[in-house]
């Protein structure tokens, strides 16, 4: 007999069945005489009835074997099987049919035995009907009836649930095969989409439509019904909070008409046993220890359009935590050690949450130790008398873990080396969660995943561990464009391409052209991450650029050049980088501005062309709990450039920045940052106007580009900003909830921004005889400014809005109080 290869599932049954068919043979006492010929001239088998004529029909509502998939009684005879006979086969090859049978010519069978060939044909779900009879002469008849091919699925009365959405929900699918079970499966699950919509008095009726061929159309027919709302919700037995702030903690809300982007407001019994969940984790928050939700009880109006419902809660008192005491089995983890990790003490108030946070502070420290699979029990002990908790920590730990294997998942276009180099854990290291967790946030701080996900799993042995990471690709290329209005009417578009991960490789490429009012530039850029396979980040770079700066500061400047750049990291938060650049800056003003005496010398002295030789680094320190999305920690960077390695221009420069972050919830996150920059030139040389600091537009809200620090008023002039060799500028920003759906993806932020910038060269602060020049303006002035940041991520991409204040400016500097961002991802 040719056999075949089955799915799974089915695999598993027919060894189930053939087991029974063994156990029947063995108790089966002896073998029984044929049945007189005249008595089986015939298969005995049923008949099944004649095709029905295409009709539309409604599919039947229970689900459960065919009437007429049965064998044929052959009392109590056992008979030798000499052939195999399959009738009725259409769409389905018969050696199919026979790798399902579990008989074989040879065989002896009985009734039993071939009750059990029926059921295993029958649990395939390729057919409708299955028939086995004998025939006198030992020959087996398979008669089947195929199960109908699908030939379309359509929906018909949804309105309120796309089409689509229906589509990913039902498991019937064209050129799929029919059966009454999956399409009662699809049934429920459509009328459970429904409810969980709010319409919970939708019904859907299943009907066919048979075709020629052995196909069917699939037909479910809806009715949406009404949405159902939620009239009001009321509480009963709180004291200690209104009945409007428990209704703020739940999910459900009450209907109301300005409702127009949530569903929230449509009634949900599941929803609400979330909510149930939600109060329990509210009151035990706030020391309610024994808070409990006695009864929820949801009444619908009369006119069905809405429901009323109405909890009974019982506060109970108010707890503090008692004893707290952490109990190990395991000599390597000192207990006296780990209490001293938990968040919790005597006397401080029972939150439930600090419970949670000392079980994953416990884990991450077992973790640590290389013991993967611990138990950590938290035992009550509930103190009426005194209003007090004992709480116990049990930690049952296992023997220490080693990696038996990495796996990734999910990388559809990210090569998996890329991946694992991120991975501080190799397959045979120990097991240690502070480097799994070290590794989540390398992958996240790549910017190549929407959602990094690593976990561990019980591996080959129980001293073995399987870390699977699980990623979800996002857009990694970039077409950005910016723009942005001042108060002086000004308007600028920036236009470049990014791909972060060029091939999947991690590779990050930038071929980039800018135009307008302020800035013309063509530039390319390639770092590869793993530089000859090793944690080496090398890139190079080309650029032109002109800087039209006419509005500003009466001049231009064009740059022609390029470097290349060298990156490693000092261990496992500090990264220094290194890089030398060679480029040729031009600086070219207005015909006569010079001659004709009005130009400034800290601008005249400065046109033509120069070679700049410079080489530099940059020490990064990163202390943040996250890469993309911190609420705690700090990051600050070092930036120095040696600029005189031959070439032109002689100076040094120095820059350093930091940042801190303390997430007060993870809605309100606080983020101060303060930065200050000095350059000073050497060997006798002053420094040009393209190599000093200019601070405005996105480096300074409220002011524009180049909007304050020292200035030219001398009279007929445009007041042109000279830059400066020192700034300092700190910003405090804090992230606030603006009530809207977290999948709007619209952050909002309040800002307030302080800063100075100046000290040019004395030598153009004052006349060729050394007097001050009177309408040269350095004055290390604070500014300050104050506003609102809104960050939305559009269908289009990140788009961002400030708006501004000015708190402090002197008379000179120029402001803007509206601009905007925005850029589109592919």
């Amino acid at each position: 007999m040719t056999s075949r290869r089955q799915p799974p599932m089915v695999s598993s049954m027919i060894r189930q069945d053939v087991s029974a068919l063994r156990f029947v043979r063995a108790l089966s006492p002896s073998l029984m005489a044929l049945a007189a010929a005249a008595g089986m001239a015939g298969p005995a088998m049923a008949q099944g009835q004649s095709p029905a004529a295409p009709v539309i029909q409604p599919a039947p509502a229970q689900v459960g074997p065919p009437a007429a998939a049965q064998a044929a009684p052959i009392q109590d005879q056992r008979v030798t099987i000499s052939r195999i006979l399959v009738r009725g086969s259409q769409r389905i090859d018969q050696t199919t049919v026979l790798s399902y049978l579990p008989i074989q010519p040879g065989d002896t069978v009985d009734a039993a035995v071939l009750d059990v060939a029926v059921r295993t044909l029958t649990r395939t779900q390729l057919f409708a009907d299955v028939q086995l009879g004998v025939q006198p002469n030992g020959d087996l008849v398979v008669e089947i009836v195929e199960n109908p091919i699908i030939n379309q699925v359509v929906f018909e009365g949804n309105g309120a649930v796309s089409e689509d959405k229906l589509r990913e929900e039902v498991t019937l699918r064209p050129r799929g095969i029919y059966t009454r079970a999956r399409i009662q499966e699809d049934v429920g699950k459509i009328v459970e989409l429904y409810r969980l919509s709010g319409r919970i008095s939708a019904t859907v009726t299943p009907k066919i439509v048979q075709l020629d061929q052995n196909r069917v159309d699939v037909v479910f027919e809806i009715d949406e019904g009404p949405e159902t709302g939620v009239r009001s919700i009321t509480f009963l037995g709180n004291s200690a909070y209104s009945d409007s702030e428990l209704r703020e903690v739940m999910v459900t809300q009450e209907s109301a008409w300005y409702r127009l982007f949530t569903t929230n407001d449509n009634y949900d019994p599941n929803r609400l046993d979330y909510d149930r969940e939600q109060l329990r984790k509210f009151y035990t928050n706030r020391g309610y220890y024994d808070f409990r939700v006695l009864s929820a009880i949801s009444e619908l109006a009369p006119d069905d359009s809405a429901f009323g419902i109405t909890l009974t809660v019982d506060e109970g008192d108010r707890y503090n935590f008692g004893e707290v005491d952490v109990v190990t089995e395991n000599d390597r983890l000192n207990p006296d050690f780990l209490k001293l990790l938990l968040p919790i003490s005597t006397g401080d108030l029972y939150e439930s949450d600090k419970i949670e946070s000392a079980v994953d502070a416990l884990t991450f420290a077992a973790g640590s130790a290389g013991y993967a699979f611990v138990e950590i029990e938290p035992n009550y002990r509930a103190n009426p008398e005194t209003d007090t908790v004992d709480v116990t920590f049990n930690i049952r730990e296992g023997q220490r873990v080693y990696v038996d294997r990495i796996n990734v998942i999910g990388n559809t276009r990210t090569l998996d080396n890329v991946v694992r180099r991120e991975m501080m854990l190799t397959e045979g290291d120990a097991f240690n969660r502070t480097l799994l967790e070290r590794s989540r946030n390398n992958l996240r701080a790549l910017g190549f995943f929407k959602e990094v996900t690593v976990e561990e799993a019980r591996g080959t042995a129980a001293d073995r561990s399987v870390v699977n990471v699980t990623v979800e690709e996002q857009p990694t290329g970039e077409l950005s464009v910016g723009a942005g209005f001042s108060s002086v009417d000004s308007f600028v578009v920036n236009l470049g391409i990014t791909e972060r991960n060029f091939r999947g490789r991690g590779q990050n490429v930038v071929a980039r052209v800018e135009w307008g009012s302020l800035r013309q530039q063509i530039d390319f850029r390639f770092t590869e991450p793993k530089f000859l396979g090793r944690d080496l980040r090398a890139g190079f770079d080309a650029f032109h650029s002109r800087y039209d700066l006419s509005e500003f500061s009466s001049y231009d400047y064009r740059s022609t050049g390029g470097g290349v750049r060298l990156s490693y990291p000092l261990n496992g938060y500090t990264l220094l980088s290194t890089r030398y650049f060679l480029k040729s800056d031009e600086i070219i003003v207005p015909q006569g501005y010079c001659n004709g005496g009005s130009g400034a010398n800290a601008l005249c002295d400065q046109v033509g062309s120069f070679l700049n030789s410079s080489a530099g680094y940059t020490l990064l320190v990163d202390r943040r709990n996250d890469p993309v999305r911190p609420t705690r920690g700090w990051t600050g960077t070092l930036r120095q450039d040696f600029a005189g390695i031959g070439g032109d221009v002689n100076y040094i420069k120095t820059e350093a920045d930091v940042s801190a972050f303390w997430g007060i919830t993870p809605d309100w996150v606080v983020t101060a940052t303060a930065s200050v920059g000095y350059i000073g030139g050497w060997g006798g040389d002053p420094i040009r106007i393209n190599d000093r600091f200019f601070k405005g537009g996105n480096s300074f809200r409220g002011f524009e580009t180049a909007g304050i620090g020292p200035r030219d008023l001398t009279p007929g002039t445009n007041n042109d900003a000279l830059g400066g060799n020192f700034y300092a500028v700190s910003t405090v920003e804090m992230t606030v909830p603006n009530g809207l759906p977290e999948e709007y993806g619209i952050r909002t932020s309040l800002f307030a921004d302080v800063g100075t910038l100046g000290v040019l060269d004395d030598r153009y602060t004052t006349t060729p005889s050394g007097v001050p020049n009177v309408y040269i303006v350095d004055e290390l002035a604070l500014r300050a400014s104050a506003g609102v940041s809104i960050h939305w991520k559009s269908p289009m991409g990140p788009i961002r809005f400030d708006l501004s204040q000015i708190i402090g400016q002197e008379e000179y500097d120029k402001t803007e109080t509206f601009r905007f961002s925005t850029s589109t991802q592919f």
